[in-house]
């Protein structure tokens, strides 16, 4: 199985490229995130027509994340749970039946957290938190599960080209790195590290200086595996040639291959 994750970046902005996208690379299973849409002017007809089943968690002109799959939806669960006050639509889960049971997949839209020192980093760090906790919880059911999201964190200095350029950024604050460290140490696996040690893979542009010319990106669009999912793991890859599409999203898609 093939299970993708992309930011979108406007989900009818992007419709063309989106549905050219799943035509040819056909996942399974896609996580979409920043889709800046309602759940109504979700285009849900377009993709059904490509077969695929359409769960939206979406959000008035910004947010927003959807999951897409081949295979039905035996469960969806909205918002990330542990802060009852938080109206930002930045998660949803779908569970699906697999020959090996269960499979459970997330598609999360971490916060950017910009500017530091604001409640906006505040919010980033906390949120981080209640993923943490939401995710211990699921690992003790001990299944295969995708943790797949734009999660606004340059883990290392290799998944940037220019660090340097980053250290005043909510995404490669100390605080943030270390928070996305304490999420993988509940025993999560870094699906691309999990494959390759290389440097100068990335899975977001800028659209300002020439960046993606200048292959300046970094990588923040991440699949993080449970032990069940990462016993299967096959190949991970970074379809890099959408960034150079007409129109293209900042971010490009990643997706796994499990053997389920």
């Amino acid at each position: 199985m093939k299970i993708a994750t992309w930011n979108i970046n406007g989900v009818k902005a992007r419709i063309e490229t989106a549905l050219a996208w799943l035509r040819e690379a056909s996942p399974d299973i896609v996580g979409l995130q920043e889709i800046k849409t309602v759940d109504e002017g979700f285009p849900t007809s377009a993709f059904e027509d490509l077969g695929y089943n359409v769960a939206v968690h979406g959000q008035k002109g910004f947010n927003g994340v959807a999951l897409l799959s081949k295979l039905p939806f035996d469960e969806v669960n909205r918002g990330l749970p542990g802060d009852p006050t938080d109206e930002q639509s930045r998660f949803i889960e779908g569970v699906f039946s697999v020959p090996s049971g269960a499979l459970r997949v997330v598609s999360l839209y971490l916060p950017n957290g910009n500017p530091i020192g604001t409640e906006k980093f505040t919010y980033k760090l906390a949120w981080m938190e209640r993923f943490r906790n939401w995710a211990a919880q699921r690992l003790l059911l001990e299944e295969p599960m995708v943790l797949a999201g734009d999660y606004n964190v340059i883990p290392e200095p290799r998944d940037a080209k220019d660090p340097s350029l980053w250290l005043d950024d909510a995404l490669y604050q100390p605080e943030s790195r270390a928070a996305f460290r304490a999420i993988e140490t509940l025993g999560l696996t870094d699906a691309l590290r999990a494959t390759t040690d290389a440097g100068d893979l990335y899975t977001f542009w800028d659209y300002q200086a020439g960046a993606f010319q200048k292959n300046n990106g970094i990588r923040i669009d991440h699949l993080l595996l449970s032990p069940q999912a990462a016993d299967r793991l096959k190949g991970v890859g970074i379809d890099k040639y959408v960034r150079g599409w007409e129109k293209p999203s900042d971010h490009v898609p990643i997706h796994v291959e499990l053997d389920l």
